[in-house]
């Protein structure tokens, strides 16, 4: 076995394993970079862009909802392409390393749009050119930069396993909070505007990749499988293990169609009409937002060390149980959505303390299905699957918003107004979530747990007795 220049098996530790924090703060900025141009992506489509002559020309709000849903369902579906490319031919390292370059080059563009060459080139199309190009990047990466995490681990840590996720998602939602803050003021701001609004963050996102670069003597590199990867996949084991996972992310799917909506979509557009009034500083509707990186920092310790714990005395909370209990809470958190609807159409400027607890609400469904979901999606995935069941579980994410971006086309007049008034449109996403809950309720009872982890290295005791091959696994 040819000799690596990394190490390709978790080391065997009780502790964190050493890469972590490279990949805690590539995720912080990663994210940062990511949450804050699509903080203000449906606001800019909605009310800056402009023409080749420089007059403003913006979507109505249908059409957008429709082209931001596109966009993230392009993102999720991209993790196919770089699972490929993990698994079967580059590694996880290089593959989150060298789409991450394609990714800075996606902010790049987006922040030359608002230049004289942007508006005579057309805003419009150096939008689809940026986008396409993060969407590659954001989305090839994706599948890889959770399993990585994963890969860290082995028997001897496994423990940590489920903190670490946890703090994954805490860094996920930090570097968004800061991002959802900062955006929104500097495009609102005329002496910053689009370019420096979407050029902050690319500055981000090239400090993740050289902060990812930084670590690669840290990690663990697990080498990529070639055709063994493919065998797997399509062995009974592989196809099992996809067969009863797809199950669950069928109801996933339509999760990820609701919250999406929150992030700088549909909730973005109905804060427009809200008393945005809190604590005497008056929030940007694309602000409003943040609540929900707030509100995860505080509900995975609190979720994690009380609400579990308590939960679990009444009765045994298995991964699947966490997620069916987050599915019914964002049913529930668009009932609240649809009644603040009901009072601005009834001619009031509802405070945004209403559009606050539907972030509660939402955010601790959020917590329970998508923490819950990344472990799930590691643990039952066999070893040389990892990536690809990761970006099977991102392209849920795409198909949720691909079914938004649909019903979002077909209820768009070509004016730009809508066939479907917002309210009854709040009311069809609950309906639909809070049934495909109760039917989840019901499936998830028929199905089974295989847990999977990397092998790791042999002990110095297991050195000492057993022959050991160069590249450090014992015969």
């Amino acid at each position: 076995m040819a000799k690596h220049k990394y190490a390709t098996t978790p080391p065997n530790i009780s502790t964190m394993p050493p890469g972590v924090p490279y990949i805690i703060g590539n995720e912080a900025a990663e994210r940062f970079s990511f949450y804050g141009m699509r903080s203000i992506l449906i606001v800019f489509m909605t009310t800056y862009l402009v023409n080749a002559t420089g007059q403003l020309a913006p979507m109505g709000d249908a059409q957008a909802r429709a082209w931001f849903a596109t966009f993230v369902s392009a993102v999720y579906f991209l993790p196919i392409l770089g699972a490929i490319l993990a698994e079967g031919i580059l590694g996880k390292y290089n593959t989150i390393f060298w789409l991450s370059i394609v990714y800075c080059l996606g902010h790049l563009t987006l922040a030359f749009m608002d230049t004289s060459f942007g508006i005579a080139f057309g805003q419009a199309k150096v939008l689809a050119i940026g986008l396409g190009l993060i969407a590659l990047g954001s989305g090839g990466i994706k599948p890889c930069v959770s399993a990585n995490v994963g890969d860290q681990f082995g028997e001897s840590n496994k423990r940590l396993l489920s903190k670490v996720f946890g703090w994954f998602y805490f860094s996920i939602n930090a570097g968004s909070f800061l991002s959802t803050i900062l955006c929104p003021l500097m495009l609102a701001n005329p002496n910053w505007g689009p370019r420096w609004a979407f050029g902050i963050p690319g500055v981000a996102m090239f400090i993740a990749t050289i902060f990812f670069w930084a670590g690669r003597k840290k990690f663990v590199h697990i080498p990529p499988a070639g055709w063994g990867f493919v065998k797997q996949m399509f062995s009974k084991e592989g196809l099992g293990a996809l067969g009863r996972l797809v199950i669950v992310y069928i109801f996933v799917a339509i999760f990820w169609s609701l919250w999406d909506q929150s992030s700088g979509g549909s909730w973005t557009l109905q804060a427009r009409n809200m008393d945005l009034n809190f604590f005497g500083v008056q929030l940007l509707p694309a602000q409003v937002q943040t609540a929900n990186p707030i509100l995860i920092l505080l509900f995975i310790p609190l979720m994690n060390y009380v609400i579990y714990p308590i939960i679990d005395k009444v009765f045994p909370l298995t991964p699947l149980r966490k997620i069916g209990i987050g599915l019914f809470l964002t049913g529930f958190s668009f009932i609240v959505i649809a009644f603040i609807q009901s009072m601005i159409d009834a001619g009031q400027r509802p405070t945004v303390w209403w559009q606050f607890l539907a972030y509660v609400i939402l955010t601790a469904g959020e917590t329970m299905v998508s923490i819950t979901g990344l472990e799930l999606s590691y643990t039952q995935a066999p070893n040389k699957m990892k990536s690809a069941v990761m970006a099977a579980w991102l392209f849920c994410v795409s198909l949720g918003n691909a079914f938004t971006a649909g019903v979002n086309f077909f209820i768009s007049n070509p004016d730009g107004t809508s066939k479907m008034s917002d309210f009854t449109y709040y009311l069809f996403f609950a309906g639909l979530m809070l049934a495909a809950s109760a039917v989840f309720a019901v499936v998830a009872n028929f199905y089974r747990y295989r847990t999977y982890l990397q092998s790791q290295e042999p002990t110095e005791d297991e050195t000492a007795t057993e022959p050991v091959l160069a590249g450090g696994t014992p015969t």
